[in-house]
């Protein structure tokens, strides 16, 4: 499935030479991931269509005419829509060609040196591994040092994921975006220094029951603990008195095994619960706490007379989704289209954490294919069944068309409205 990829920035500079040139602000999931000319990125696609030839997407065509305000808009959107199609090939993106490019892409943007350094990993339950890293390293080979470090088996580092973190003034904690595995954690750390995040490891998978092949490790049996102690402390899971007394028995005999076991029968364990928001269901303005998970989105909202409503959206009953950005203090619009009772209307949360729970909504979708995909009927009772099954699920993943990210309100940085124009700007400039 698509990555968030989107250009809402552009910036008209001026080269030593006189030329002018537009070097693109490229974001993944909100944040500034690093800055492109047309050429480098021209040159990457090169670079990929050597490896990969006809599955790299069509690239935005070069203008042999003077750039007009129109075509460098255009332009923009054709790279926007680029970088999202081409993350759709998992090949692609897991290929030395493009973690490299988007290595010194990083880098280079935020003026990082590849150098010897020292990251802090958080864990769930506030305490922190420090891992001697490069720079330069990627999400991906730092989780790998990760689970070596704290003694995860090999196979079980693809069911966690690190995450930035933020510790709010009201004690509780926010998870502001999955970190990509392309990704370079310590340069993303010090490109988001005002939001004051920090780096957490944490599951990532949305079906609870996956917890029974991580349990016979040690280390990845402590890491679940960790989260689920985490998740009762903050009141992400609403247990009922019998389950929390009896998790509280389990706990003080550190019984992990049985605890965990038994806490997937609490309402909302292994959902990704959001910060509060703004939700136009089932009436405009209404506030809402948002869990994912399970197959479902789950909203508990409050009503204009101060009642408090509980509504299931499950996925097998969505089609669509979208992320806009609306230009607002950074506002997020998080949008899907869903079937109720036969009729498909759209609903609308508004939360800074949408692409979170856009990649909530995709791991949902992919744990469900990879499930029925697994499924081996025994007979032909079970055979036939799984068919008529298939074909119900054909159907349901059918409506599943497309998640997207909208950036509704583009914008051109120029630092000098009289000498920086678009019609000064020729394609060799670029």
């Amino acid at each position: 499935m698509k990555l968030h990829f989107s250009i809402p920035a552009a910036e008209e500079l001026r080269e030593g030479h006189g030329g002018h040139y537009v070097l693109y602000s490229l974001f993944l999931e909100g944040f500034l991931l690093g800055k492109a000319r047309y050429r480098q990125l021209r040159r990457w696609d090169e670079q990929l269509r050597q490896v990969f030839g006809s599955a790299v997407p069509a690239f935005p065509p070069k203008f042999y005419l003077v750039m007009t305000q129109s075509m460098a808009d255009e332009r923009r959107s054709q790279l926007e829509q680029y970088l999202q199609n081409v993350t759709l090939d998992a090949n692609i993106t897991k290929s030395e060609v493009f973690i490299n490019f988007f290595r010194k892409l990083q880098l280079a943007t935020f003026k990082i040196q590849t150098q010897r350094a020292f990251l802090d990993v958080y864990l769930a339950d506030g305490s922190n591994i420090i891992l001697d890293i490069q720079t330069s390293d990627t999400a991906e080979r730092i989780l790998q040092v990760t689970s070596c470090k704290m003694g995860i088996a090999r196979e079980l580092i693809k069911y966690f994921s690190f995450f930035f973190i933020q510790d709010c003034d009201d004690g509780a904690l926010s998870v502001v975006k999955k970190v990509a595995e392309f990704e370079l954690p310590y340069v993303s750390l010090q490109s988001m220094k005002e939001l004051d995040c920090k780096l957490g490891i944490r599951k990532w998978y949305m079906d609870p029951s996956l917890d029974m092949l991580l349990t016979d490790c040690k280390a990845s049996m402590n890491l679940l603990y960790m989260q689920a102690i985490q998740e009762v402390k903050r009141n992400w899971i609403k247990p009922t008195e019998g389950q929390m007394q009896e998790l509280e028995f389990l706990q003080k005999n550190r019984n992990k095994a049985k605890f965990l076991e038994k806490i997937r029968e609490v309402q909302f364990y292994g959902y990704v619960r959001l910060d509060s928001c703004i939700c136009d269901y089932p009436e405009v303005g209404c506030s809402a706490e948002i869990y994912a998970g399970n197959n479902e989105i789950n909203c508990c909202i409050k009503l204009p007379t101060n009642q408090t409503k509980e509504v299931s959206f499950k996925i097998n009953r969505l089609r669509s989704w979208q992320v806009t950005f609306l230009g607002e203090e950074d506002t997020l619009e998080f949008r899907f289209e869903y079937n109720d009772s036969g009729t498909w209307e759209w609903i609308i949360l508004y939360t800074k954490q949408a692409f979170l729970l856009s990649s909530c909504l995709k791991k949902m979708i992919s744990e469900q294919m990879i499930k029925e995909t697994n499924k081996v009927p025994e007979t032909e009772t079970e055979m036939l069944e799984s068919m008529k099954n298939s074909k119900k699920s054909s159907i349901q993943q059918k409506q599943v068309i497309h998640s997207r990210f909208i950036s509704r309100k583009r914008f051109l940085v120029r630092p000098n409205e009289e000498d920086c124009v678009f019609e000064k700007i020729g394609e060799e400039d670029l």
